[in-house]
């Protein structure tokens, strides 16, 4: 005599818990910020290279440049900016090409997750570096060259929406360029040239004024002069704004500017950004 035995019921699927779109973006950032520190190169170049040249300038030229200003408290202010423009607009430009020329790009293109928490991946990443950098070079600037910090909320308010409007300006357009480099070695190639001569007419290594005319209207052009004019009004007097070649710092056309980039790299991102290679399609 046999017996037969009815088969188990299927126990019905529970579907897990999908996670928010922010717990997404903050473990997209988690990511982006645990490949930079693994890379030593990105490390020491955008961390180290503002701290080094700032050890270097300052044991260099320690004058004055005009109404009790220290030379190293007008590069200081150069070296923040320059050091906000590194983290975004260089990283991105030079790193995103490599990603897309790995495939990493278009495996992130054909997962359910939407492709905005990657951007937002990088933003964080951005965001979490600069903040760490710009501490870094304050401390040594305070420990080593006597840099006043802002006294006034006022000072720190201007400190907070010149960085926030310039890195999100260099942010986009690290993004924009970075499809210029058809491979990931030419990355670099393309973004570094930009970044250095935006840095030598935008008044990070010399006195803006002393620069020819010429090249102070084509600084004029770039985020990076109108973010180191920013700074300026944050950590020089104010009597130095008279130095400055409008006679003032001009916050309000610095904001204007910075903000006009914003939309500038919008557009360029919308328009150029590519997930793929060419030679995939």
């Amino acid at each position: 005599m046999t017996t037969t035995t009815k088969p188990a019921a299927p126990v019905a699927a529970t579907p897990g818990r999908r996670p928010s779109a922010g717990a997404l973006a903050v473990r997209q950032g988690r990511l982006e910020i645990t490949q930079f520190l693994r890379s030593r190169e990105s490390v020491v170049f955008t961390m180290g290279f503002p701290i080094i040249m700032i050890l270097i300038f300052a044991s260099i030229f320690d004058g004055t440049i005009g109404g009790g200003v220290k030379f190293t408290q007008y590069f200081i202010t150069g070296m923040i900016a320059t050091g906000l423009m590194t983290v975004s607009f260089q990283n991105l430009g030079i790193w995103i090409p490599i990603e897309r020329d790995r495939g990493v790009l278009k495996r992130y293109r054909g997962t359910p997750m939407p492709k905005w928490v990657w951007f937002a991946g990088k933003v964080i990443m951005v965001v979490a570096i600069g903040i760490a950098e710009t501490v870094l070079l304050l401390a040594v600037a305070v420990a080593l060259f006597d840099l006043d910090l802002p006294g006034t909320a006022g000072r720190w308010f201007t400190f907070g929406w010149v960085a926030v409007l310039g890195v999100t300006a260099c942010t986009l357009c690290g993004i924009a360029i970075s499809s210029l480099a058809r491979t990931a070695r030419s990355g670099s190639a393309v973004v570094t040239p930009v970044a250095l001569v935006l840095q030598f007419i935008s008044g990070v290594f010399f006195v803006f004024t002393d620069l020819p005319t010429w090249m102070q209207q084509v600084a004029a052009l770039f985020p990076l002069k109108w973010m180191c004019q920013g700074l300026r009004a944050v950590f020089l007097p104010e009597s130095f704004g008279a130095q400055e070649p409008g006679g003032s710092f001009e916050l309000g056309r610095v904001a204007l500017v910075l903000a006009l980039w914003c939309v500038i790299g919008v557009v360029l991102c919308l328009t150029t950004f590519r997930w793929t290679t060419k030679r995939d399609g």
